[in-house]
């Protein structure tokens, strides 16, 4: 074999030069070598078949060596290592990437005579494969992905990958610089760059736009009618009938005669001719039990409408005609709420009534009943009422809570004073001029300050009322002297002012002036810190002002809504801000939201905190109050209807499970909050005490409410300019 591959290869220099072993670092010459499928063949020019090497064989058949001449062109046989020859055909396999697609893609007639002569065995050959030089066989080409060949041809050798150096610059530039880039393709079997013919893209395109591959294929040709319409003398099949055509079927007589039989018996009945009128009926009648839906057992019948009343009258009696103080309740509720849908209307004639303006709605709305009804029927239990109705303790065990007016304390707030009152005795200590209405007030809760913070117009006024314990207001005044000023003042939102000597006598220690209407000031548990609300818009509606550095500053970047009342966490850092919509919880030295609550109302009044810090109070001015826990979910976990105008103020007592709230309508109503230590147990939400004294004035009834710190008492003061008292 190697004699005949020597002697094979012996035409081959004057194409090629051939490779020496003495040297073989020598480049090949850059000359451009002529494709090996169109000189293989002179070697041939003898006529001989004797002489044909395997090589040339394979040269015949459409393949062309693709390792090194080296270790087979030695007649000597000189004996190689395997890493020697995988070496030599590692090089020779890069170096002929380019010249074999030049050979692939140009075919020689020279090449083709050849093939007819010899290449007998590939002439039958009816393979679709479109290149065969790697005979791997049918294996995924993915166990060669670590490998740095892809395949083996005829002669065993290994066919290396070409070298794919080039980063997704140089890619870039060959897209933009070769104008066949876009038709160059990769063979998988191979690993080499083909660039596709006209002809192959031409059926690329037509596979892609649903057409045949195939260009003279007609997919619309004349279909040959084999069964023609004319008569024709012969038939199609020449073949004489059977006997059995001629003699009737014993088997089709019998079915006759028990047809027969059957429709003398009155078994089988001659169809009816059908109505062609179509037949409607109603879905919601009701019908007779001979029926369809008469004979459904789970019929529903259509819900019916309420039948008219006299305020639907266009001339009702004058009671069911609403006063102009009626109208305008009708109009703020809910609709859902209302007792009637429309407004009594009088009309001196039927002639006089308008068209109805709802009427298209309510159709529509009627015609949405009936669809939606769902057509089941629910069985009825049997169920004593009472057995629903909550078990909840008895009044007399929550004791103890407000029963009675004890007192009757009156103090001035919109006559630009403040007073304070010994609520032992009701005795009135002391007034205090602050030339302006008072909009808020609230205690220092630490009892080691006596200080008052009062909202008078756009200003704090932060008073000493020298009462009870006088070491404990000297402590107040000399914590207050006490501050020293920095050399450079810092730009704050708010100015502090030291009081006058003449506001001094009266208790004015401090004044923290604002830009804007003060509406509310809250203290801090510790009582070094106040909040304040300012009737304004942008972020700077809460400010927060430190008593002991007489510091403020504005908490929030951006506004989020209208802010109506703010409140301190009892125990965690922690600002409770709460717009008309919601309320927002803030964690102060983290400096983020914490929680989002949703209370579902329209315009929230007042908030409050309870003592433990879990549980959070609402009120609203749609006469709503929502309880939240905080451990539990953002939605409300109740929500008590029992007001009938809208909440002013709510309020938690600091020891007792009891918490108020006061109202437009001129009452308080105390309720029993009992907050267990389980959180598995939720909390229990009992009224217990409603509340009455206040007189409505101006359509205002209870503004404020606020438990004694110790008892069990309530304080409420009222638009009739009274503060009670209630034991």
């Amino acid at each position: 074999m190697a004699g005949s591959r020597g002697a094979g290869r012996t035409a081959a220099p004057s194409v090629r030069p051939e490779k020496r072993r003495s040297e073989p670092e020598l480049e090949p010459e850059p000359e451009p070598e002529p494709p090996l499928l169109c000189t293989s063949p002179l070697s041939h020019s003898t006529g001989s078949d004797s002489g044909v090497s395997d090589s040339e064989e394979s040269v015949f058949s459409g393949l062309e060596d693709s390792g090194s001449d080296s270790s087979e062109d030695d007649d000597e046989g000189d004996e190689e290592g395997e890493d020697g020859a995988l070496d030599d055909e590692g090089h020779s396999g890069i170096k002929k990437t380019t010249e074999e697609q030049v050979q692939a893609s140009t075919p020689c007639p020279r090449t083709e005579m050849a093939s007819a002569r010899i290449g007998d065995e590939y002439a039958e050959d009816s393979s679709d494969e479109e290149d065969i030089r790697n005979t791997v066989g049918n294996v995924p080409l993915e166990w060669y992905d670590d490998f740095p060949h892809v395949g083996y041809d005829l002669d065993g050798r290994r066919i290396y990958k070409p070298l794919r150096t080039r980063d997704e610059l140089d890619q870039f530039l060959d897209k933009m610089d070769d104008p066949d880039y876009w038709r160059t393709v990769q063979d998988p079997m191979t690993g080499r760059d083909l660039r596709l013919t006209d002809e192959q893209v031409a059926l690329v395109r037509r596979l892609q736009s649903g057409q045949f591959g195939d260009v003279g294929f007609n997919p619309y040709e004349p279909a040959v009618d084999f069964f023609s319409g004319d008569v024709m003398i012969h038939p199609v099949t020449n073949r004489p009938a059977d006997k059995r055509s001629f003699i009737p079927s014993l088997v089709e007589k019998e079915k006759v005669s028990r047809m027969v039989h059957a429709i003398k018996m009155g078994w089988i009945q001659p169809r009816r001719p059908r109505d062609p009128t179509p037949s409607f009926y109603d879905l919601w009648a009701q019908e007779d039990p001979n029926a369809v839906l008469g004979r459904h057992k789970m019929h529903v019948p259509a819900p019916k409408l309420a039948l008219p009343g006299h305020a639907e009258s266009y001339n009702p009696p004058p009671e069911y005609l609403l006063s102009e103080e009626e109208r305008l309740a009708w109009e703020q509720q809910e609709p859902g709420e209302r007792k009637l849908s429309f407004l009594p209307r009088k009309f001196p004639s039927l002639r006089a009534v308008p068209a109805y303006g709802r009427f298209i709605q309510e159709r529509f709305e009627r015609c949405l009943d009936l669809y939606l009804c769902p057509r089941q029927r629910k069985m009825r239990v049997n169920v004593d009422p009472e057995d629903l109705i909550p078990k909840l303790p008895r009044p007399r065990d929550l004791q103890p809570f407000p029963t009675c007016q004890a007192l009757w304390l009156v103090s001035g707030s919109d006559d630009g004073s403040l007073r304070l009152w010994e609520v032992a005795t009701a005795r009135c200590v002391r007034t205090v001029p602050v030339g302006g209405v008072v909009k808020s007030v609230a205690w220092n809760p630490s009892p080691a300050v006596c200080l008052v913070a009062a909202a008078v117009e756009d200003s704090v006024l932060l008073l000493n009322p020298a009462l009870g314990d006088r070491l404990v207001a000297g402590s107040t005044d000399q914590l207050l002297s006490a501050f020293v000023p920095p050399e450079e003042p810092p730009l704050q939102p708010a100015r502090w002012l030291e009081a006058s000597e003449e506001e001094r006598q009266v208790g004015l220690r401090l004044r923290i002036c604002h830009g804007k209407p003060v509406t509310q000031v809250t203290w801090h548990g510790r009582g070094d810190y106040l909040a304040v609300v300012l009737a304004t818009q942008g972020h700077t509606q809460v400010l927060i002002h430190q008593l002991s550095r007489r510091r403020s500053q504005s908490p929030f970047r951006r506004s989020h809504g209208q802010v109506q009342r703010v409140a301190f966490h009892p125990a965690r850092p922690f600002l409770l801000v709460a717009s008309q919509r919601s309320v927002r919880l803030y964690h102060l030295l983290r400096q983020e939201l914490t929680k989002k609550l949703m209370p579902n109302c329209k315009w929230v009044s007042s908030l409050a905190v309870h003592p433990a810090g879990d549980n959070v109070i609402c009120g609203s001015y749609d006469s709503k109050l929502v309880w939240f826990d905080l451990d539990l979910s953002t939605k409300p976990y109740r929500m008590l209807r029992h007001h009938k105008k809208a909440l002013r103020a709510v309020a938690f007592h600091p020891r007792y499970p009891l918490f108020a709230s006061g109202s437009d309508d001129g009452s308080v109503i105390v309720c029993h909050g009992m907050v267990y230590n389980d959180l598995l147990q939720n909390p229990l939400l009992v009224p217990v005490k409603v509340l009455k004294g206040h007189v409505l004035t101006r359509d205002l009834g209870v503004l404020d409410v606020i438990f004694h710190p110790t008892q069990p008492w309530v304080f409420s003061s009222g638009a009739d300019g009274t503060v009670r008292l209630f034991t």
